[in-house]
């Protein structure tokens, strides 16, 4: 398990140093920086749990919060815990929303149930983590509810609404399987698919098309795609169609793994 903390405050701060042993003693490796652009930016590689401790009200817009908001929002498994008063976490959300925060500890604040809590939450990340992950691209809002809701007991969901957000959230993101609708505005599955398999970094995901057409000629014209699909499913297929699909498809990837590696100790 990564238990690397970026946290974020007062380097001459005594609560901050404090803070800092007791995650140590917990185990955690801390990695120290001020709640600014200039410090964060000279971290090569940055931890994906923050703590902001705050002592003092941020103004409007503040620059350096808008550069650890887009930190946050960089890496969609990323996490922000802020502690400090009512006024000083309410002064940030200007810029940081309720949505980017993942938890809030009000000053004063008992330290070692801090470091349980972020135990708890590591435990469960990794957990999480463990599951395979799997974007959902619609432009149907209703149907990528339901495939959230579907797949979520077993795998890690994310969710975009447009081709063209699958193609940025890609470039930031790790995925092991893509659910693309066939049929969409503006860019078409199609031609989302091309793109994807087009990259170096992301032609190897594998990608089951969605679609509502059942007919012989749209899925001649899926199955044309060069490289073929993984799958074609259709959007009326019943919960346990789809998962059955999805958990076949990754029984068999893991044979074929075991094999190869079967194959490279012979």
């Amino acid at each position: 398990m990564d238990k690397r903390v970026l946290l974020l405050g007062d380097n001459n701060s005594f609560m901050v140093g404090a803070i800092e042993k007791e995650l140590i003693k917990a185990q955690f490796k801390v990695v120290r920086a001020e709640i600014s652009e200039e410090s964060i930016s000279q971290i090569s590689d940055l931890p994906d749990l923050f703590i902001m401790y705050l002592e003092r009200e941020f103004v409007e817009m503040d620059e350096n919060l808008i550069y650890i908001n887009g930190l946050i929002k960089d890496k969609m498994n990323r996490l922000l815990y802020l502690i400090g008063s009512d006024k000083e976490v309410n002064s940030l959300k200007s810029v940081i929303k309720d949505d980017m925060i993942s938890g809030i500890f009000k000053r004063p604040i008992n330290i070692k149930n801090l470091t349980v809590v972020l135990e708890e939450v590591m435990d469960k990340r990794t957990q999480i983590e463990n599951k395979k992950r799997i974007l959902v691209c619609d432009d149907d809002g209703t149907m990528l509810r339901t495939m959230k809701t579907w797949l979520s007991e077993k795998y890690q969901v994310f969710m975009v609404n447009s081709g063209m957000s699958a193609i940025t959230f890609l470039a930031t993101n790790n995925v092991d399987l893509i659910l693309l609708d066939y049929e969409m505005p503006v860019i078409s599955g199609a031609k989302i698919y091309e793109m994807i398999k087009s990259e170096k970094d992301t032609a190897d995901i594998p990608v089951m098309f969605l679609t509502a057409k059942s007919d012989k000629e749209s899925v001649m014209e899926v199955l044309s795609l060069n490289p073929k699909p993984e799958a074609y499913m259709l959007k009326t297929q019943t919960k346990d169609e789809v998962l059955k699909n999805i958990n076949d498809f990754f029984e068999k990837q893991k044979r074929q793994q075991v094999k190869q590696l079967k194959n490279l100790q012979t």
